[in-house]
């Protein structure tokens, strides 16, 4: 009896350590929905008259960049919208500078069948959305890009 109370103890050691494992590993998975609840309210929208639209809407028109296979080139024009009109006139000053770089960088890395159809665009736009709002300062954001011509053709 003597030789197996040494045995009992880590069995008993092992199982209640399974126990606690299996116990913190359940609440763990599936107690996330205090965060879930966070995640899925409702965005509310700031919705702009016409009006107040133009006057934090900056345009960038007509680029014309080759893609990454030289035999397309594409011309796209851009609709910026920013948070504020003091943004959109900060913009306004380094668009050329800094904005039109950038664009050409992304569209340079892009084939034909990443920009093809409406998810291409949407994944243009939103590449460019990110990679601008990195590029201005903290007190200044682009809310939207919004493309308004986009003209895809072979050379």
């Amino acid at each position: 009896m003597r030789k197996m109370v040494p045995w009992l103890i880590s069995i008993l050691l092992a199982i209640t350590l399974i126990a606690i494992v299996v116990v913190v590993l359940l609440n763990t998975m599936f107690d996330d929905t205090s965060k879930e609840a966070e995640s899925t309210e409702p965005v509310k929208v700031e919705v702009l008259s016409a009006d107040e639209r133009v006057e934090v809407t900056s345009e960038l028109k007509d680029i014309r960049r080759n893609l990454l296979d030289n035999d397309y080139v594409l011309i796209v024009s851009f609709a910026f919208q920013l948070d504020s009109k003091k943004s959109q006139e900060d913009f306004e000053k380094v668009k050329d500078i800094q904005i039109r770089p950038i664009i050409n960088r992304v569209i340079a890395d892009m084939t034909v069948d990443q920009l093809s159809g409406s998810k291409g665009q949407d994944m243009l736009s939103s590449k460019l959305l990110n990679l601008i709002n990195q590029e201005l300062p903290e007190d200044e954001k682009l809310v939207k890009v919004d493309i308004t011509n986009f003209v895809m053709s072979q050379i």
